[in-house]
């Protein structure tokens, strides 16, 4: 009887070390040869699967599969594409079961946010009530750090380092030439309704002065008055005011500073130009000179400047899916555990799905100063751990070197997918 195949797909945003977490599992499961035949990689998330564009992994070197462990972004590709309930498109879940069955898979790891959880769950499902039982088992990730159960997720530590190093580098720059010319910096970070990455950023403050002097989270409603006497108030007292928003700040009422309008394909409201809206509103009522940036794909990009403990917890991700596969277990995902003690350590721990999929984790408000500001001493001692250590890429006449997978994919066995 031959051996049972896997796929593994990528999900939603990327992150820096999304790879890593795919590396964790076709290195783990190459060890296990005697017990997984092939590992297949959808293209484009579970596009790859409806479209049975399967990625034969097996065609791709050891040593591009261990450099996927350096390299940003989604090597195979990634999707916004969220599965319906079966009684909305069971046409989706037939096909699904006819592309595993076609090519024997009988283990499914998704990489991806509580979108995808939520997709993987379905899954199991449905997989049970065929007859073909699919393993199903998660692997956390978002760069927004709102899953909830497990401590933090693969992709935060490095955009929190991203941006905590750049708010400090700006702020430094501002602080340079706030005497004659620019007075005021806005940085735009992602985070739809929980405030981690503009949180993170608070990391930088390490004395009174230091950039950022003032960061919008979501969590807090937005309050005109108070945030412009705040901007005045740091510009006197240390000559410019350096400002870190969330791209989802909001109105007391819950609507969005910046809303671009329109939905993306999670049905997730499109976000967008929070930093310049804050910027100007700066000018009009201060008529300070002010800059503003938007980090947008950088900060979940930039693997140059990766946490190693981020790097690591990633691909334990990946090794600890594989292994809970083959150990029997279902419609689960691997977790970081925070151990307690003043050293920071972890352990890898286990979540059902059900209880993952579409629970966003927000920021706790003892997190956040009283005025809200800032973050507390609490915050910082969660997020500090996350972001320590680097882990560089190698480079080559100054330019990193990144994975270069052949994505080869493996011969059609059904007739195409019409959506």
């Amino acid at each position: 009887m031959a051996k049972a195949n896997m796929f593994y797909a990528q999900s939603g945003g990327v992150t820096s070390v999304i790879n890593a977490s795919a590396c964790g599992v076709i290195e783990t499961a190459r060890k296990n040869r005697d017990k997984i035949g092939k590992v297949f990689a959808g293209r484009n998330g579970i596009i790859g699967a409806l479209r049975e564009e399967l990625i034969d992994t097996g065609k791709e070197s050891a040593k591009t599969i261990a450099q996927l462990r350096s390299t940003p972004a989604g090597a195979f590709g990634s999707c916004r594409y969220k599965l319906k309930s079966f009684a909305e498109n069971q046409r989706e879940y037939e096909r699904l079961m006819d592309v595993f069955k076609a090519h024997n898979i009988r283990y499914f790891l998704y990489n991806g946010g509580g979108d995808s959880q939520d997709t993987a769950n379905k899954v199991a499902q449905f997989s049970i009530q065929e007859g073909f039982p699919i393993t199903c088992i998660g692997i956390p990730k978002t760069v927004d750090n709102d899953l909830p159960i497990t401590d933090n997720c693969p992709g935060f530590g490095s955009v929190a380092k991203y941006v905590a190093v750049s708010i400090k580098e700006a702020g430094l720059d501002v602080a340079s030439m706030c005497e004659s010319s620019t007075k005021v910096f806005v940085l735009e970070v992602m985070g739809r309704h929980a405030g981690w990455i503009a949180g993170a950023a608070g990391l930088a403050t390490e004395q009174e002065g230091d950039a950022p002097h003032i960061i919008l989270f979501p969590e807090i409603p937005f309050n005109k008055e108070k945030f412009l006497r705040k901007v005045k108030s740091c510009v006197k007292k240390f000559g410019y005011c350096a400002i870190v928003v969330s791209e989802g700040a909001q109105h007391n009422d819950g609507t969005f500073l910046a809303d671009a309008g329109g939905r993306d394909a999670f049905g997730h409201v499109q976000l967008g130009g929070v930093a310049p809206f804050v910027a100007n509103m700066v000018k009009d009522e201060t008529g300070f000179k002010y800059h503003w940036a938007v980090s947008d794909y950088l900060q979940r990009a930039a693997r140059h400047i990766a946490s190693a403990t981020d790097v690591e917890q990633a691909y334990a991700m990946g090794q600890a899916a594989v292994e809970f596969a083959l150990s029997g277990k279902n419609a689960v995902l691997p977790i970081i555990v925070r151990k307690g003690g003043k050293k920071y350590s972890w352990k890898v721990g286990e979540a059902k799905l059900e209880d993952v999929a579409n629970v966003e984790k927000t920021m706790p408000r003892n997190y956040i100063t009283r005025d809200g500001f800032h973050i507390t001493d609490e915050a910082r001692a969660y997020f500090s751990p996350l972001i320590q250590g680097e882990d560089y890429p190698e480079y080559k006449k100054g330019i990193p070197q990144y994975a270069r997978p052949k994505n080869i994919l493996a011969p059609k066995k059904l007739k195409r997918w019409k959506a």
